[in-house]
């Protein structure tokens, strides 16, 4: 399951790259405050708690 923080990461790369292929300048301040938006809110809810990973078993010979 993704993150919040990774969510809001992502949504602010697709809405910079929205931002970049707008052809009006209104949708193109739009995406562009979107993205500010989400880049912040992914800021806010802090790095996400990486899982842990399974250590791996010792095999004796």
């Amino acid at each position: 399951m993704e993150s919040n923080q990774r969510y809001y990461l992502r949504r602010a790369s697709e809405e910079r790259t929205a931002a970049l292929r707008s052809i009006t300048s209104q949708a193109r301040e739009w995406h562009s405050k979107l993205a500010v938006d989400f880049a912040e809110r992914a800021r806010t809810v802090g790095p996400a708690t990486p899982m842990p990973f399974a250590s791996p078993v010792a095999l004796s010979a």
